[in-house]
C-alpha cells in the first residue's frame, strides 16, 4: 500500500499515520525525518543536502526526490509506506509520479483530509488553551501566531496539490473534522476500495 495524505497542518494526519502504519505494517516516511536521516547517514544525496543545510539554503525538489528514492529501496518500505508532508507542489507531485512509474509503482490512494480551517483555528487555540491550564508547555506549532503562519502557507503553496490529484482521479476526501475513530473507518474503506 502506497499512499498519500493531504491536509493543512492540524487536521490529523500524524494521527491517522500512526494509526496506518500501526494496521498495516508499513512505513511512515516524513521528508524531514528522511533528509536528516540521509544526511547522518552521509549517502550520495544526503551529502548534497547537507551542503545546501549547512549554506542556508532550501533543500531542492531534485535532492528531496533522491531522498525518496533511497528511502523507497529500504526493506522496511517494501510493503508499502504513507507519505506525510510530501509532495507540497505539483512540481513534487509530478516528480514523485515519474519516480514511481520509474520504480514500476503507483499511488494505492491520496487522501485528503478536509477541515474547516477556521474550526480548526479554534481546535488548536483551545488546546493551547487547555494545556496551559494544567500547567503544560504549548506546543510550538500549536503557538497561535505560529499556526496560523504554517496554515497561511499551506493555503499559499500546498493546498493546490490536491486539484492535481483530483484531475488525475486519485483524490479521496475524506472530512477531517470527524472524531478520530470515524476517520480512520472512512480512510479504511477508501483502501478497501483501492486494494
Amino acid at each position: 500500500m502506497r499512499l498519500v495524505l493531504l491536509g493543512p497542518p492540524g487536521a490529523g494526519k500524524g494521527t491517522q499515520a500512526q494509526r496506518l502504519v500501526a494496521r498495516h505494517g508499513i512505513v511512515q516516511l516524513s521528508t524531514g525525518d528522511m533528509l536528516r536521516a540521509a544526511v547522518a547517514a552521509g549517502t550520495p544525496v544526503g551529502l548534497k543536502a547537507k551542503a545546501v543545510m549547512d549554506a542556508g539554503g532550501l533543500v531542492s525538489d531534485e535532492i528531496v526526490i533522491g531522498i525518496i528514492a533511497e528511502r523507497l529501496d529500504s526493506p522496511d518500505a517494501k510493503n508499502g509506506f504513507i507519505l506525510d508532508g510530501f509532495p507540497r507542489t505539483v512540481a513534487q507531485a509530478e516528480a514523485l509520479d515519474q519516480l514511481l512509474a520509474s520504480k514500476g509503482l503507483k499511488l494505492d490512494a491520496v487522501i485528503e483530509l478536509v477541515v474547516d480551517q477556521e474550526k480548526l483555528v479554534n481546535r488548536i487555540l483551545n488546546r493551547a488553551a487547555e494545556a496551559q491550564a494544567k500547567g503544560e508547555a504549548v506546543r510550538k506549532d500549536d503557538d497561535p501566531v505560529v499556526f496560523k503562519t504554517r496554515l497561511e502557507a499551506y493555503n499559499r503553496d500546498t493546498a493546490v496539490v490536491a486539484p492535481y490529484y483530483k484531475a488525475r482521479g486519485q483524490l479521496k476526501q475524506i472530512d477531517g473534522m470527524a472524531p478520530i475513530d470515524q476517520v480512520t473507518a472512512a480512510i479504511d474503506g477508501v483502501l478497501a476500495e483501492a486494494a
